[in-house]
């Protein structure tokens, strides 16, 4: 029979509390409500915190919009932009009545600057309103395996039946991330709109991670009262590939940096 002596055991107690430590410090701390880490190769969940949640997905909507854009439109199309579109409120890249641009710039516009705005005016080229466009937001996102998305509005504003979950924002972006023209456009920190009419023709990303975290690729931002801050994000190290999503985070960049480099040490310890 094995006897230990009050060493021993006092030695054993001591080593696994510095595991404990250890596995503790390695799980990353995460201010946001719901969040999820996805291995954007494989689909494995790194991390999760109540990612099957309903929750208002503010202008992280626009995944979606830009999605049916780049799939259902021209870029070189052009379009009028319409009085509701022209007028509609908070973010915008200044679109008025009237304007002629190209869908392109348009789809640029809602995902580098989040112009609600252009996507008022994508759905309508597209869909001939936006009330139908979201029927088909709606029907995109579950085909693509998004499970409790329902879509009231092409932009994000506030809307009590508009909701999605981290999941499902994991799970588009994944998607939308594949399409070269949606991959090239999120990574931009400035772009031009070279082919309307208007004021501004340079934009600037509302997404901060770009200039804060070196392996980052994208995609979207998102904020309301309802939803707080909210960040669906990609990066890119190596040959390893994350998709990280936070909603109504205090703190949506130093939360997706710490999931992605949680990700990243866990990928490359493999």
């Amino acid at each position: 029979m094995i006897k230990f002596t009050r060493t021993t055991l006092f030695f054993c107690f001591f080593c696994f509390l510095i595991f404990l430590t250890k596995e503790a410090e390695a799980i990353p701390s995460v201010t946001a409500d719901s969040a999820i880490l996805l291995d954007a190769h494989t689909g494995e969940i790194l991390y999760e915190r109540s990612s099957m949640e309903a929750r208002p997905p503010a202008s992280t909507t626009k995944i979606v919009t830009a999605i049916l854009g780049y799939e259902m439109g021209d870029p070189e199309e052009e379009t009028i932009v319409s009085q509701r579109a022209g007028t509609t409120g908070e973010a915008s890249i200044h679109l008025y009545p009237g304007e002629h641009v190209t869908l392109g710039d348009l789809l640029t516009g809602a995902l580098v600057r989040s112009g609600n705005d252009a996507c008022v005016a994508i759905s309508e080229h597209l869909a001939g309103s936006e009330e139908f466009f979201t029927l088909w937001m709606t029907a995109k996102a579950r085909l693509l395996g998004a499970r409790s998305s329902q879509f009231f509005n092409p932009h994000g504003l506030p809307h009590k039946q508009h909701h999605s979950s981290a999941y499902d924002l994991a799970v588009v972006a994944y998607y939308a991330i594949q399409n070269p023209s949606f991959a090239s456009t999120v990574k931009q920190k400035y772009a031009n709109l070279d082919h309307r009419e208007g004021w501004p023709k340079e934009i600037r990303s509302t997404n901060r991670l770009l200039w804060n975290y070196p392996f980052a690729d994208g995609i979207k931002t998102g904020t309301t009262r309802a939803a707080g801050a909210c960040l669906v994000a990609s990066a890119t190290k190596e040959d390893h590939h994350l998709i990280a999503v936070v909603l109504h985070s205090d703190d949506r960049v130093g939360d997706t940096m710490r999931l992605f480099e949680y990700g990243f040490a866990i990928q490359e310890g493999k």
